[in-house]
């Protein structure tokens, strides 16, 4: 049973060593039948960007021609080599992890980054070449082309750009004017992109750039033609990523039984699917690297994990405060009431961000994504709909949509009071403390907040407190028969008998206190309609209640 690649992000080493390959070698084809040279393809974090890389460096690679057969034996691409295969030398660059606590360590860390990788490619292919460390980072490239272009006559490079926009991206989030200035006009990395474009012109035959926003291009692409970016193009959208068949089949490697495959895969399908990044793509991608942690630990423990998401890739996602705050004021706030309501946006993509540009909603949505915080789901008027793909990116805006107002009504929950929430609602079928803390955050918001008040908000809220009650399964307008019902917590292991809940809730302004019965009644009457549906009396020990509130003061009723 070979192994599985969690983690590995080397082809050769995970050819070698016995890894599992979902086979993406089609795309090289693909690619090098494009007839552009120079290619953009972005992704969120976690996609197998740099596992792809790696597979067409050592396929493109002219040192590797004796290594062809062991490593692409198996795969579309060995049995159907290209003409340019083994035709060049690579050189790669990968600027991840690089320190933008100042500019001067984003700029030092830039250019260490152009170093390691010139002094790798100096060392492989036996060029004579010294690197003098005092030199920009500019400098160093343009030099390094110069001394190839003497040495290595009629001889080409395949330049390979791994993350190229990750520090940018950093300090977008937390210093945007040092941002501006790296990749403005004369900014340092400008300046090499620039140096890089002229090495077209001589040695440098191919270039394929990942990463994942394309947050410094419109600065990039005036003084460096990158002739195109197919991030969106339905060709290539199931490039990177796991299909579910893909899925499926790591899993019959695993030796996990088609028994086990159901019980397992509503649950992957659940947490990680749900991303597409084309109009006209064919079908929804699984984020590779959350799939293949859940396996890792499925395959070795036996059983469902309990944390159903890397803590690693947790803390990535959890960035998206920094990015949220970019965008000021009331847009901000009604994308997340949006988004964690399921409801869709519609937006054209923004393709290219400059650095001069204020963040308004089409900018930011679009960022978001790019990050794989938002999926196409749809199109409408020739405008892409977007949505949270999965229940993991779902349960991050919650978090972020509760920090949030946790700062607006200067309060917060403690652990020992999510505690009791969850003992009350697991063992006893109340809801008598949650909606204690709804009304203490109500009652703590601003008379300004209060004005902006809906039945959404008021939802969210409760939604989001319930979010972080790790046992449930917490549902809002979940589809029961065309039925919409606003929130139900469903036991995640049915077999302890924990309660279930389902909630309706309403909303009346102050000054409609009149209307307070009519709205019990209806609240009371899409509860009976909700319960009297298979799947809802399919769960057993549903407790049933209806919320209605009144600008602050909200008004509880069990239904039997």
């Amino acid at each position: 049973m070979k192994k599985l690649p969690y983690g590995i992000s080397n082809y050769e080493e995970l050819i070698t060593d016995g890894y599992i390959y979902v086979d993406k070698t089609p795309y090289i084809e693909k690619l090098e039948n494009l007839a552009e040279k120079r290619i953009m393809f972005l992704r969120p974090r976690k996609f197998g960007k740099t596992l792809f890389t790696s597979t067409l460096e050592n396929y493109y690679d002219i040192k590797k021609q004796d290594k062809f057969e062991e490593l692409y034996k198996d795969t579309y691409i060995g049995k159907h080599p290209t003409k340019l295969k083994n035709k060049y030398h690579i050189l790669r660059f990968n600027f991840s992890g690089i320190d933008t606590s100042t500019e001067e360590t984003a700029i030092n860390g830039f250019k260490s980054k152009v170093q390691s990788s010139i002094k790798l490619f100096i060392e492989r292919y036996s060029l004579d070449f010294y690197i003098n460390k005092e030199d920009e980072a500019e400098s160093i490239l343009d030099d390094l082309m110069k001394a190839f272009s003497m040495q290595k006559l009629g001889e080409k490079i395949y330049v390979i750009i791994d993350e190229y926009d990750h520090f940018a991206n950093e300090l977008l989030g937390f210093n945007t004017d040092k941002f501006k200035e790296l990749v403005s006009k004369n900014g340092k990395i400008r300046k090499w992109y620039e140096v890089l474009k002229e090495g077209t012109e001589t040695v440098v035959d191919r270039i394929f750039i990942t990463g994942v926003a394309p947050i410094t291009l419109d600065s990039l692409t005036s003084g460096f033609n990158i002739g195109s970016d197919i991030t969106m193009d339905e060709e290539f959208n199931e490039m990177l990523g796991f299909t579910e068949e893909e899925l499926v089949k790591i899993m019959q490697s695993q030796e996990i039984s088609k028994e086990n495959q159901k019980d397992i895969l509503p649950i992957m399908r659940e947490n990680y699917d749900g991303y597409k990044f084309s109009n006209y793509g064919k079908e929804k991608i699984y984020n590779s690297n959350m799939c293949l942690y859940f396996l890792k630990d499925y395959v070795r423990l036996k059983r469902i994990p309990e944390r159903l998401v890397d803590v690693n890739i947790a803390s990535d996602y959890s960035k998206i405060g920094k990015l949220l705050n970019l965008c000021k004021g009331e847009n901000r706030e009604e994308i997340i009431k949006k988004t964690i309501s399921g409801e869709g946006i519609l937006t054209e993509i923004v393709e290219k961000f400059n650095p001069s540009m204020e963040f308004r909603e089409a900018e930011l949505v679009s960022m978001l994504f790019y990050l794989g915080y938002l999926t196409i789901a749809g199109e409408k008027l020739g405008r892409a709909e977007l949505k949270i793909p999965n229940k993991v990116m779902k349960e991050i805006y919650s978090d972020y949509f509760l920090k949030m107002i946790d700062k607006q009504a200067q309060m917060t929950i403690e652990l020992k009071e999510y505690n009791e929430i969850l003992e009350e609602i697991a063992l006893e079928g109340k809801i008598d403390k949650i909606v204690e803390m709804l009304e203490k955050y109500l009652k703590n918001l601003s008379n300004r907040d209060a004005q902006r008040f809906d039945e959404k908000y008021v939802k969210l809220i409760f939604y989001s407190i319930a979010m972080n009650l790790k046992i449930y399964n917490v549902k809002s307008e979940l589809e029961v028969e065309r039925e919409y019902p606003d929130i139900v917590l469903i036991p995640k292991d049915r077999t302890k008998g924990y309660n279930a809940i389902m909630v309706e809730f309403k909303y009346l302004k102050k000054g409609e206190e009149n209307k307070l019965e009519r709205k019990q009644k209806e609240a009371r009457e899409q509860i009976e309609k909700y319960s009297s549906k298979q799947e809802m009396q399919d769960i057993e020990k549903m407790n049933k209640y209806t919320i209605v509130v009144v600008n602050d003061k909200v008004y509880v009723e069990k239904i039997d």
